[in-house]
């Protein structure tokens, strides 16, 4: 057992000194945790079951450059199955949440040649995989709560559209820039915003005009659901709400949010058919004769990990 720490101590050294991202790995693999190393992201557990993904380019306004898109959804898709979480918060480090999409580090993206059938082969695959970066958040079984501060710009409203629940801070303002820059937004916010806000028109507006609406506007219309008065307040308010939620029935929460983005999308039949489907095997989790359990006892409930 001597044997194996002194190795491992050195392993841990020469990670330390030569690599910090094989530092990660090594450590999360002989823990048996999950290594979230990331250049633009920052992901820490700010309280048990809640994990907290940072935007963390602040020198450059948490701007989405080509490693981003890529680490967004590889985050989301570690954290949907990491058993250590229960809830995500996600905000932005620095002056304000996001600026949105890099422009200055897109290049790579654009098509070469001159045919442009086969430009476009090369350029749908591409904006697929950035779709997928934000519906990974959506696909993410887990809550996914967005605390915004300061611009939420572009992509940022594409980002938080994809989102279960959205908080800001008095300052915080939104802006579908794209039509802006000669763009029509193709990652989320069309599909997403009109269903959110309810409200056809006002989003054609929103869109079309690449106007910004502020914190008011934002709650007013639906897309927020709580204004603080500054960051440290609303971040405080989203590991609070993250806490609550950790502490229900994982099956049950995960169960919800499920059936909720599916029957978004579908009809009133067809959504009642897939929980039915879903509940006649989720039924039968011990969660529920746990929390039957707990309220004649007047008891808060524990729940395992899934």
């Amino acid at each position: 057992m001597h044997g194996i720490r002194h190795i491992t101590r050195k392993i841990l050294n020469y990670s330390l000194d030569r690599n910090a991202s094989l530092t990660c790995f090594v450590v999360r693999k002989m823990s048996g945790e999950t290594c979230y190393d990331f250049e633009t992201l920052k992901v820490s557990s700010p309280r048990e079951d809640v994990a907290h993904v940072e935007l963390n380019r602040p020198d450059r306004l948490n701007a989405m450059n080509i490693a981003f898109w890529r680490e967004c959804r590889e985050c989301f898709q570690k954290l949907a199955i990491d058993k250590n979480y229960r809830v995500i918060i996600v905000s932005g480090a620095g002056r304000l949440f996001t600026a949105g999409l890099d422009l200055m580090d897109m290049g790579d993206v654009m098509p070469t040649g001159n045919d442009v059938a086969r430009k476009c082969f090369q350029m749908r695959p591409k904006i697929e995989e950035y779709q997928e970066s934000f519906t990974s958040i959506e696909k993410c079984p887990k809550p996914v709560i967005a605390a915004v501060h300061g611009g939420c710009i572009g992509g940022g409203v594409d980002l938080t559209s994809a989102c279960d629940i959205r908080y800001c801070t008095q300052d915080a303002w939104f802006q579908i820039k794209e039509i802006d820059v000669g763009l029509t937004a193709d990652v989320g916010t069309l599909q997403r915003l009109p269903k959110i806000i309810g409200n056809d028109s006002l989003a054609r507006e929103l869109c079309y005009t690449a106007r910004k609406f502020h914190s008011d506007e934002a709650k007013e219309i639906g897309f927020v659901s709580r204004i603080f008065p500054d960051k440290a307040a609303m971040i405080n308010a989203a590991i609070e709400l993250a806490s609550l939620i950790a502490s229900k029935s994982p099956v049950a929460v995960q169960g919800t949010k499920v059936s909720m983005v599916y029957s978004r999308d579908h009809s009133v039949p067809e959504g009642l058919a897939h929980i039915a489907l879903w509940n006649q095997a989720m039924l039968q989790s011990e969660d529920v004769m746990k929390s039957a359990e707990a309220m004649m006892q007047k008891k808060e409930p524990k729940f395992s990990k899934l």
